[in-house]
C-alpha cells in the first residue's frame, strides 16, 4: 500500500518534469492506475482485517477525492493537447 500510495504523488511529479505534454498526461494516467491499485489494496487490507475500525471509510474518501482531482487535471491536459 505504502508504494503505491507514494508512487501516485511520484509519477505527477515525473510528469510535471517532462518535456512534453503528451509525456504528462501519459504519467498522469499512471499514477491514476496507481491510485486504483491502492483502492484495492484497501479492500483487501479491510477485508482481511488489517485495517482499524473506520479507517476503510477514511480512505476511501481520500482516495476518492484524489481520483476526481487527478481525472480532472487528466481532462485537462488532453484539451489542451487536441488544440
Amino acid at each position: 500500500m505504502r508504494r503505491a500510495a507514494i508512487s501516485v504523488p511520484s509519477n505527477i511529479a515525473e510528469g510535471a518534469a517532462r518535456a512534453s505534454a503528451k509525456e504528462f498526461l501519459q504519467l498522469l494516467i499512471i499514477a491514476r492506475g496507481s491510485l486504483m491499485e491502492l483502492e484495492t489494496q484497501t479492500l483487501i487490507a479491510d477485508e482481511q482485517g488489517y485495517l482499524k475500525e473506520g479507517a476503510r471509510a477514511e480512505l476511501m474518501q481520500k482516495i476518492e477525492r484524489v481520483f476526481t482531482l487527478l481525472s480532472g487535471l487528466v481532462s485537462a491536459k488532453r484539451r489542451a493537447l487536441s488544440r
